[in-house]
């Protein structure tokens, strides 16, 4: 199971569906919640700005205050939040390794999120982010940093926050790379399903589901309760019908390869991928 879990804290109003969910996959495991909080170097932010923005050298030591202000107040709130939500859900902070129940550790990082949260995320079991951030929308910078530069999988919580995980699974297949990764990540988790569903979505006539097939008679020496279904999708948008079936099955994670019809990194977050993303009502284990 997923016993040491990373949780980005940004101290944001938007936390709590990520603190939860986070939880929930810890809960089943006794595992780890590792808040991290990573702030930017305030003077490295002043050093990228011509000096001439400041108005002179009163200017800039201003700017430098507020910013620090800033940083250190959006620090705060994210620690704060972290305690209050650990003490509401009696969940431990602890240094040292424990077994039973689940607890955590929060600390603070001075650098760029897109490169500290993927260099710490590569030592963790899976990454906790949400889909929001104080009303904005997705984060793409940070999330793909953190799925493309890991290794590892990442689990984007929902809007809302939801009491379990990993009950019914449905599996957005495709015969890709990035799909069998994401589903030998998710293998701890589909063990233990009461069900798994293995949706494919055929977008084009001449698609057959072999490789779906494959997979179930696979999956069924882990689970029994193994289904397929393969979806006709020739005029139909894919996202669509991927999602009206993962409501049908009554999922409560949907796991997914993050994949694209382009070799460009900032087009690794395909369509499909985005609609799933953004509109899911459900948890998204995703790995790249």
């Amino acid at each position: 199971m997923f016993r040491y879990i990373l949780v980005p804290a940004a101290g944001s109003q938007t936390h709590d569906a990520v603190f939860r969910t986070a939880l929930t996959l810890a809960r089943q495991s006794g595992g780890h919640l590792g808040f991290m909080h990573v702030q930017p170097d305030v003077l490295q932010l002043v050093s990228s700005v011509p000096a001439t923005d400041f108005g002179g050298g009163a200017g800039i030591g201003t700017m430098i205050d507020q910013l620090q202000q800033d940083v250190d107040s959006c620090r705060d709130r994210a620690k704060e939040a972290v305690l209050a939500f650990c003490a509401r859900e009696h969940v431990a902070l602890t240094e040292t390794p424990c077994s039973g129940a689940p607890s955590a550790t929060f600390r603070v990082e001075t650098g760029e999120e897109t490169r500290l949260l993927p260099k710490y995320a590569r030592a963790a079991d899976l990454t906790v982010l949400g889909r929001a951030r104080d009303g904005e929308a997705v984060a793409m910078d940070v999330l793909e940093s953190v799925l493309l530069d890991s290794g590892r999988p990442l689990v984007i919580a929902p809007a809302q926050p939801v009491e379990q995980i990993g009950t019914h699974i449905a599996i957005a297949w495709k015969d890709t790379p990035e799909a069998a990764r994401a589903v030998a990540s998710a293998m701890p988790l589909l063990r233990k399903a009461a069900s798994v569903t293995i949706v494919m979505v055929q977008e084009h006539p001449d698609d057959d589901s072999d490789t779906g097939r494959a997979l179930r008679s696979t999956l069924l020496w882990h689970n029994p309760a193994t289904t397929l279904r393969a979806i006709p999708g020739a005029d139909h948008e894919p996202a669509e019908l991927l999602l009206e079936a993962v409501q049908e099955s009554h999922a409560d994670l949907l796991v997914m390869g993050g994949y694209s019809h382009s070799r460009m990194r900032e087009a690794v977050f395909g369509g499909f991928t985005r609609r799933m993303l953004r509109s899911a009502p459900l948890p998204v284990l995703i790995t790249h």
